[in-house]
């Protein structure tokens, strides 16, 4: 086994300082190292000094060059939005020359064709509004005298275009909803090949600097127009600096412009629904049943379903008071436009008949009597020259509008029809949460229409009364214009007529006593020809007939029979359905609302009202006379038929004979007359007006007309010598 060495001791040296003569060599080494360490230090810092100099030039440069880059970026913005400017300004200019030179230049050239191009004028409609609209624009922007690269030139054209927004949406939405008719026109040409080859000519004659090859490349441009300014006005807006002093005016005009188009395609699309929905088709039975499926059939089942529901009570109706108060207005513009109609057309027609009676074509062989001839010679002014201008001016003042008045009441009456046919489907679906697409184009057309209607109605119903009230404003200044025109007349003949020489008080005084008599002239024919057409009829009854005129007769009595003079269909609760010639008993002459024209009826054991126009007395007599001889002459006598308006009587020849009573009868109507027995009676017809020799007409003391149940009349000798009585 190997013994360990010891380890030895590892080295170790230690510097011992030398003695003082040998001290200076270390010190002066030391003084080199101090040396170049400061000389390091120096070199240090100048080299940091160098860098810091670099990194300031490197930022100075780079702060230099953003700038640049942010100057040179401002430029080119400014530039852009000089050139969208220019753009906006110089296209508006040649969008009006384009559309002048098609409307003026054109249009113009093309109504020289021969024969005219049908429905022309209806392919330039609205379009002129547009043409002024935009020369406004360019006018409001040359005022100011500004070029577009002046800062001022941006604040201008925002505040002209602001100034004109209600102007452009105006003219631009009635010519975009008309834009639809201008394709049909031209799609209508184009069939006509010969005609659409003329119209290619007059075209490229007329822009020889366009290459169009059809009218609706220019007619198009309004519609291009109107969706190109938001573009440019957001072009401007993207290029201008927000620090710009016409930014936020800017910003506001390019939000016009938007909203604009969101207005334009609104009214278009109610336009189009409003369209859809008013025409009418002359559909025959036929063609209704052929257009009738199971989805039709579902839903106008659902229809009535849900009008049942309403009218019962089931389920509430969705009211609108707005609408409501202006369809009423609508349904009372309606009644007096088409009665004021018929009855300008009944003036009419009376005001034709008048002149197609020409009387003083007749001679009546008056030579030498002035004023027959002076009245000849004003009939003839009358009839040749005053009253046909009058109705000339009648017809196209005031009968011609009512036609087109009446004729565009169509389209509001079906909107309203519709809209509660939609209102209907809407109710039914209007609690569901989630709705199909049917079901939700369906509550987008109820509230399209509604919207419509609440919009447009009130403008309607407005020019509608306006126009009524101009219309019988004129019919009162034509009637003044003809009585200064018949005074006119008159004046002329005024000395060599009968009444000249009365003064003013006195004419006036004889003019309306006689205009007075004439009218009573003219009652009284009037009077006598009612109660011609009006004579009572008694018809034979049936077996059923006369079962239940007993059965009426005895539980309500002969007072209350009354006839139904023509058919009764009942339209309200508790009205009854009568058949012409039927018979009722009236229990009371007023319903329970108190209307006087609505009575209670018992038809035999049906109770219920009817109008009370439609019912006529029943005439039978109260009591069962015994049957009495007709009324005839005895054999010798000779009769003859008298009348009431020749009151003038023949003598007869012996024996003399009278009329008389032989029953109390009293007068149920105005048709009637009461007498009473033994009462002298003068026979006027032996027979009512249809010949029923059941009644007779009759005058009694008095001179009271009427008639009486032949049967209650009888026939007795006077004696020998004539009555002094007319009576006879």
């Amino acid at each position: 086994m190997a013994v360990p060495r010891r380890p030895q001791p590892s080295t170790f040296t230690l510097a011992l300082l030398k003695p003082a003569s040998s001290a200076l060599p270390p010190l002066r080494a030391i003084q080199k190292v101090i040396k170049k360490d400061k000389l390091q230090e120096k070199e240090g810092a100048s080299e940091s000094s160098i860098s810091e100099e670099r990194l300031a030039q490197e930022a100075e440069e780079a702060k230099r060059k953003s700038e640049d880059e942010e100057a040179a970026a401002k430029e080119r913005a400014a530039q852009r939005q000089l050139l969208a400017i220019e753009e906006l300004v110089q296209s508006e200019r040649n969008y009006l020359r384009l559309l002048q030179l098609t409307t003026f230049t054109t249009r113009s050239n093309l109504q020289q064709l021969q024969p005219p191009p049908a429905n022309l004028d209806s392919m330039f409609l609205y379009i002129e509004e547009v043409i002024d609209v935009s020369s406004r624009l360019l006018s409001l922007l040359d005022q100011k005298q500004i070029q577009p690269g002046d800062p001022l030139f941006l604040e201008t054209l925002c505040d002209s275009f602001l100034s004109l927004s209600s102007d452009i949406e105006a003219a631009y939405r009635e010519y975009l909803a008309n834009y639809s008719n201008i394709t049909l026109v031209e799609n209508s040409y184009k069939e006509k090949e010969a005609l659409w080859n003329d119209i290619i000519k007059v075209i490229k004659t007329s822009v020889p600097d366009v290459n169009a090859t059809s009218l609706t490349f220019f007619l198009v441009m309004p519609v291009q127009r109107i969706a190109r300014y938001p573009l440019l006005l957001q072009t401007i807006q993207k290029h201008t600096d927000p620090t710009h002093p016409a930014y936020e005016l800017l910003e506001k005009t390019a939000h016009t412009s938007v909203a604009l188009n969101v207005h334009i395609n609104e009214y278009k699309r109610f336009r189009e629904v409003a369209d859809k929905y008013k025409k009418t088709e002359p559909l025959s039975i036929k063609d209704k049943i052929n257009r009738l499926n199971t989805h039709s059939i579902a839903k106008k089942t659902a229809r009535l379903s849900q009008q049942i529901k309403h009218e019962t009570g089931i389920t509430p109706k969705l009211v609108d008071e707005e609408f409501d108060a202006l369809e009423g207005l609508f349904n009372v513009l309606e009644r007096g436009i088409l009665d004021l109609l018929e009855n300008v057309e009944t003036y009419l027609h009376h005001l034709q008949t008048f002149l197609a009676c020409k009387t003083e074509e007749f001679d009546f062989d008056m030579d030498g009597e002035k004023a027959p001839i002076c009245y000849k010679e004003i009939a003839t002014a009358l009839r040749q020259w005053i009253l046909p201008t009058f109705e000339k001016r009648m017809q196209t003042l005031i009968h011609k509008p009512l036609c087109a008045l009446r004729d565009l009441l169509v389209g509001p009456r079906n909107l309203i029809r519709k809209r509660l046919h939609k209102l209907l489907d809407y109710e039914m679906i209007e609690a569901k949460s989630n709705l199909s697409y049917e079901e939700q184009d369906v509550a987008n057309t109820y509230r399209t229409i509604n919207t419509l209607l609440l919009n447009e109605l009130p403008q309607f119903n407005g020019l509608a009364l306006q126009m009524m009230w101009s219309m019988l404003g004129t019919f009162n200044c034509l009637h003044r214009d003809l009585a200064t025109d018949m005074e006119q007349l008159f004046q002329s003949f005024a000395q060599q007529l009968p009444h000249s020489s009365l003064d003013h008080n006195a004419f006036w005084v004889w003019a309306e006593s006689e205009v007075l008599e004439g009218a009573r002239r003219l009652e009284t024919l009037c009077q006598s020809v009612e109660e011609t057409l009006n004579a009572p009829v008694v018809q034979p009854l049936s077996p059923s007939s006369q079962c239940r005129l007993k059965q009426l007769t005895d539980k309500h009595g002969s007072g209350k029979i009354y006839q139904v003079a023509g058919p009764v269909v009942g339209t309200r609760d508790l009205d009854l359905n009568l058949a012409k010639g039927e018979l009722v008993a009236v229990i009371s002459e007023i319903d329970t609302r108190g209307d006087k024209k609505r009575w209670l009826v018992d038809a035999g054991g049906r109770r219920g009202y009817a109008p009370s126009s439609k019912l006529m007395r029943y005439h039978q007599p109260t009591e069962g006379p015994p049957p009495s001889p007709h009324l005839t002459l005895p054999e010798g006598v000779t009769g003859f038929r008298r009348h009431s308006y020749t009151p003038e009587t023949r003598p007869l020849t012996h024996p003399f004979f009278q009329v008389l009573a032989a029953y109390d009868f009293t007068g149920r109507g105005k048709h009637e007359v009461s007498v009473r027995a033994g009462e002298p009676i003068r026979v006027l017809e032996p027979h009512d007006k249809r010949g029923n020799p059941e009644w007779s007409l009759v005058e009694v003391r008095g001179g009271k007309k009427g008639y009486v149940p032949s049967n209650y009349l009888t026939v007795m000798p006077m004696g020998m010598a004539p009555p002094s009585s007319p009576y006879r």
